[in-house]
């Protein structure tokens, strides 16, 4: 099994669109309407301009899923934040966790390069998200234990998550 991770483009709206179902949003608020999925589409493509990179998770070269890191403010400092979707077709297979070793590489090496980006991420999932804590702990993360978190940022909104670390340097 091939996966790969690729930038963000235009070309992946389809992707966010399958991405957006009760089923895969139910950690998360459910889905979103039209156009706040075009809103979200929009902030993906313009990640990069704010330190981060939305990538679309490819096994074989089809679309299985997305991971993403950004920066974000926690608790008075500036971290880094990812997340995460595998496709129903493609979970449990491993592919998030060869997309988060992945994504974690590329992200080290901007930490790297960079002397001034924050030096740790962090993760979010839903405490009764078990897939998604699981590959927290699996990719070498620590649990700080259940936070209020906001989501989506400055909307008011606050999910009971796990708040998991990992030092990046």
């Amino acid at each position: 099994m091939d996966v790969r991770l690729e930038p963000w483009s235009d070309s992946r709206l389809g992707l966010l669109r399958r991405i957006n179902t009760p089923l895969m949003r139910r950690h998360v608020g459910g889905p979103e309407t039209p156009e706040q999925l075009l809103l979200r589409h929009r902030r993906y493509l313009e990640l990069p301009s704010r330190g981060g990179v939305m990538y679309a998770v490819l096994v074989d070269g089809e679309e299985a899923g997305s991971i993403a890191h950004h920066r974000r403010e926690w608790r008075g400092a500036e971290i880094h934040e990812t997340g995460w979707n595998v496709l129903p077709e493609f979970q449990g297979r491993g592919v998030a966790l060869a997309a988060g070793r992945a994504m974690l590489t590329a992200l080290r090496a901007l930490v790297a390069a960079d002397a001034t980006a924050p030096g740790v991420l962090h993760a979010f999932p839903a405490v009764d998200n078990a897939p998604s804590n699981a590959l927290c702990a699996r990719l070498g993360f620590t649990d700080d234990g259940p936070c209020a978190f906001e989501y989506p940022q400055r909307s008011g909104r606050f999910l009971h998550s796990n708040d998991w670390h990992l030092a990046l340097r």
